[in-house]
């Protein structure tokens, strides 16, 4: 059955219920509220001197060893932030819960907040490790060779997070249902590529929403599905939320988007370069391997993401428009798509029709009326084209 959604005389816009709109409103000023909270700190960390005072505890900490006392300052540093945000990431899960797409306990929450926490101090580890090194032994280009570590780390982990990273929060296991991963396998073949096998994601054990996707490169390229996805959709409408995904492969958006990211990065690392030695000059730190300035560097990337979040959004909104075309192009019918998309749209309380400034500042993808009318559009084109 289609949903009441298209956009004709006969079926008008679907408007978003109020529980929809209010979960979306709340969950927006959550994600200012953890920005503005993010930001207020490492400002608190640099103008107090805290962040100098939390260097020294490192090197006691540390036994006077460089590269442990900075990993013991970024075990510090990491946890007091987690204790200053700890608060807004319960509201965050509470919130879930509130609206009834949670399926997570407590228990279950704290202890993927425990191991998120781990796994951010490795990555980060990673990371700072690098760009001090680099900062110590070539003062004058660092800046350029800790980008080269960076992207080459942000690759491999691109490659890695199916089977390394995915597995730390969920259960993953192959799809049993034959005839669908068939199906599927032959819509990616189509697409030009190979996956190297189709799974279930149990998400259902941490949540009610749904999702799909295609993970990974090279040697861990999969299509994962979620299971609430798989338990109430049909087979066509499966295809069609796929044959979105695949479109993202077939215009090489994922290599498009890792040149954009290191484009930008390659130009952090250089703003971070530029301001730390006007910190040096300022004799804010004594030299710019001085890890006290850690909460600066974190400053410098903060601004800029925040800065550049429209722009990066909108070319990711067209990123996605290319995506849906292919899958209009793809399967027999728009109607799965359509279908699938009102079903999506209820199921994760998604807003199909956000304000302009909404969508302009903080989605990723276009608004949900607008897709499905694209979808609607190319129906109608379909229907009234000639038979060949």
């Amino acid at each position: 059955m289609v949903s009441s959604f298209m956009a004709d005389d006969k079926n008008p816009i679907q408007a978003d219920s109020p529980e929809t709109r209010r979960y979306n409103r709340i969950r927006r000023w959550l994600g200012i509220a953890d920005f503005v909270v993010g930001f207020v700190f490492l400002i608190v960390l640099l103008l107090t001197g805290w962040s100098g005072w939390l260097r020294d505890l490192a090197y006691r900490l540390g036994f006077q060893n460089y590269s442990l006392s900075l990993f013991m300052y970024l075990v510090l540093l990491l946890l007091i932030g987690k204790a200053v945000g700890i608060g807004l990431d319960y509201y965050g899960y509470r919130l879930e819960r509130r609206f009834k797409l949670s399926t997570q306990r407590f228990r279950s929450w704290a202890w993927d907040e425990v191991k998120g926490f781990l796994v951010g101090l490795v990555l980060g580890a990673i990371v700072v490790e690098l760009v001090y090194f680099t900062l110590r032994q070539w003062p004058q280009h660092w800046w350029m060779l800790a980008w080269a570590f960076f992207m080459g780390l942000f690759i491999v982990m691109a490659q890695l997070a199916p089977v390394v990273l995915f597995p730390i929060f969920y259960k993953f296991e192959p799809l049993d249902n034959e005839d669908l991963r068939r199906r599927l396998v032959v819509l990616s073949e189509r697409a030009g590529t190979r996956v190297r096998g189709v799974y279930r994601w149990k998400l259902s054990e941490k949540s009610k929403k749904a999702n799909a996707a295609l993970t990974g490169l090279g040697a861990t390229r999969r299509i994962i599905l979620a299971d609430t996805l798989l338990d109430t959709y049909s087979p066509e409408e499966i295809e069609a939320v796929l044959a979105h995904e695949l479109g993202h492969h077939v215009h090489r958006h994922i290599f498009k988007s890792i040149f954009v990211q290191a484009a930008i990065t390659l130009f952090g690392f250089w703003a971070a370069n530029w301001t730390l030695h006007y910190a040096v000059d300022q004799h804010m730190f004594e030299e710019l391997s001085d890890f006290a300035n850690l909460p600066l560097l974190a400053l410098v990337s903060v601004a800029l993401s925040f800065l550049l979040m429209p722009a990066l959004n909108a070319y990711s909104r067209f990123n996605e428009r290319q995506a849906d075309r292919y899958a209009f192009e793809s399967i027999a019918s728009v109607e799965p798509f359509i279908t699938s998309m009102n079903k999506l749209a209820e199921q994760n309380l998604a807003e199909r029709t956000p304000s302009r400034w909404v969508e302009w500042f903080f989605h990723s993808h276009p608004a949900i009326s607008r897709r499905l009318a694209a979808a609607k559009e190319w129906g109608r084109k379909q229907d009234v084209s000639p038979q060949v």
